[in-house]
Formats: C-alpha cells, sequence, structure tokens
C-alpha cells in the first residue's frame, strides 16, 4: 500500500470497509473494547472529588458514596466520548505514531460496535446522573453538549480549543461540588480553570514536539501554533496558577473558613508537581497524555500522595 492511500480515502470509506491490514491488531475483541474505553483516563475524573475533600466532608458515608457515583457516571460519559471521538478522528489517528494502535483505528473494534457501546455508556451514565442532584444531570449533559460542540467545530479553532478542553476539567469540578450539594468556591474554580488550561497547553506542545511535520496532517489546528508561542502561553498559566493558589491558601476568607493557615504548606508541592510536569514536556517529551504521566512518574505519584496528605492533616486534624 502507498503511505498516502490512508490519507487520500475518504472518511465514508472507513465507514464501508474494515482498516487495511497493517492497522489490524491482534489482541481478542473484549481487550480492545476495554482498551477503547481507555479506562486509564479514568483518573481525570478524580478531579470530582476535588469539592468533597475542600468541603471538608470526606468524613461523611453519604457524601463519599454521592461523590463516588459522580465519578462512575463521568466515568462511563467519558468513555461514551472517546468511543465518539475516535470514531470520528481514526482516519488521523492512523497516522499518529501512537494514536495508530488504539482500537478503533486499528480495526480491532469495528465502527459499529463502537457506536453501540458509546450510545449504551451514553445512556447508562444519564441515568446514573439521574440518581444525583438535578445540578449533577446538568454538568453530565452539559459535557456531552462541550464534547459534540468541540468535535464538530471548536478543536478547529485556534486557542477556543485548549479552553474548550480547560472546561472540560471545570465542569468536572462543578459536578463533585452538584453531586454532594455544595457551593463550589470561587477560588476553586479558578484554580481549576489556571491548572486545566497549563495541562491542555501542554498537551499541546507535547503533540507539536512529538509530530513534528506531520502535526498538522494529525490535527489540522497545530498549524496556527508554535512552540515559541505555546511556551508563552504554558508560563503565563503557569505563573498565574501558582500565583491564584497560593493566595487562596492565605486568602482571609480561607483562614476563615477553615480556622487555620495550614494550606500555605502545600504551596511548594504545587509548584514542584507543575515544574515536574513541564519537565516531562521540555525533555522527554511527555505530556501529551496526562492520565499517563500520573501513572507511571514516579515522582509526580509521590508529590500528589503528600500533597493530599498535607491537606487532609490542614483540614481534617486540629
Amino acid at each position: 500500500m502507498r503511505p498516502g492511500a490512508v490519507r487520500e480515502r475518504a472518511p465514508s470509506a472507513f465507514l464501508a470497509r474494515p482498516p487495511p491490514a497493517r492497522y489490524r491488531s491482534p489482541v481478542s475483541r473484549p481487550v480492545a473494547l476495554l482498551a477503547a474505553l481507555r479506562p486509564r483516563q479514568w483518573t481525570k475524573n478524580l478531579a470530582l472529588l476535588a469539592p468533597l475533600l475542600f468541603a471538608q466532608r470526606a468524613r461523611d458515608p453519604a457524601a463519599v458514596g454521592l461523590a463516588l457515583l459522580g465519578v462512575l457516571s463521568f466515568s462511563l460519559a467519558a468513555s461514551a466520548v472517546y468511543l465518539g471521538n475516535d470514531l470520528a478522528d481514526r482516519e488521523r489517528d492512523r497516522l499518529h505514531p501512537e494514536k495508530r494502535h488504539r482500537p478503533i483505528a486499528s480495526g480491532a473494534v469495528s465502527a459499529r460496535a463502537a457506536a453501540a457501546l458509546g450510545v449504551g455508556l451514553a445512556v447508562l451514565a444519564l441515568a446514573l446522573a439521574f440518581l444525583l442532584p438535578p445540578g449533577f444531570l446538568g454538568c453530565v449533559a452539559g459535557y456531552f453538549a462541550l464534547q459534540l460542540a468541540y468535535t464538530l467545530r471548536l478543536k478547529d479553532v485556534v486557542v477556543v480549543d485548549v479552553f474548550a478542553v480547560a472546561a472540560g476539567f471545570v465542569l468536572r469540578v462543578v459536578a463533585g461540588a452538584a453531586a454532594i450539594r455544595v457551593p463550589i468556591s470561587n477560588w476553586l474554580y479558578l484554580c481549576t480553570l489556571l491548572l486545566a488550561l497549563f495541562l491542555a497547553l501542554a498537551k499541546r506542545r507535547a503533540e507539536l514536539s512529538l509530530l513534528s511535520g506531520d502535526a498538522v496532517r494529525h490535527r489540522p489546528i497545530l498549524a496556527e501554533y508554535s512552540p515559541a508561542l505555546v511556551d508563552q502561553l504554558v508560563a503565563v498559566t503557569s505563573a498565574t496558577a501558582v500565583l491564584a493558589y497560593g493566595l487562596y491558601t492565605v486568602a482571609a476568607d480561607t483562614v476563615a473558613k477553615f480556622h487555620t493557615d495550614r494550606l500555605k504548606y502545600t504551596v511548594p508541592l504545587v509548584i514542584f508537581g507543575l515544574f515536574r510536569y513541564l519537565y516531562l514536556v521540555a525533555r522527554r517529551g511527555e505530556g501529551g497524555q496526562p492520565e499517563r504521566v500520573l501513572l507511571r512518574d514516579r515522582p509526580t505519584q509521590v508529590n500528589l500522595a503528600v500533597y493530599v496528605a498535607v491537606v487532609v492533616w490542614a483540614l481534617y486534624t486540629r
């Protein structure tokens, strides 16, 4: 097969016939279906637990149960979205050195099976959302609407694309607050937005480095970015995120709410986490998949564990 054959074929052609043999995967169907759900990325949905932790409700079994149900609902919704995105992007994914091994792009999972599974997961996610407060259902519905808009248009609009990705993280935190019926702190909203923008921009930087000359063919919007531009944007968001979080920990309303200023001891951990991530992006070419960093990078894991431990000490002990 000529190297350009995949690019020349219209997207509809992939619906009508299986992918070329060189893309087919030897893995079993159940394993391929599970991989298509991207279970590693469910770690992103742990963001729903942030309101539980910072609202000091982590010792309330009922609140913990509602929060975990919310995580499950969002995980199913996210997997439904991943299936839809992989269906829509399978032709581009076959040009990517890593994504071409994804189950749908490789042919291990058929388009029909992926579509059916995606619809089923979406229905199940909404059904679970009905068991939680109405605000949570609105967040799940909003997440689906955001992802549809991203797939159809927003991913092709410069800068808007990274804001759309960041909005997905913000929705998760808002959903976590809605699940346990607590108001979301303005500080938590701001810090989540800035951190999510940082991660989205770092992902773009990693894609530019990894794909090099093939970047535009895989993701056309990358033509609007350059390494220098993304580096500047990353610097702005990372610095602003650290500043916002630092101010939050020592703000008068924060100290009054928690009756302590111990949260300030978590600031060095946040700075280290951002620095470590920047190092992985710049020196190791990682950052394209934040969940992979979380699951594989030991310093990041240790830093996160210490951060949670210090937050628990600060907010739950006297």
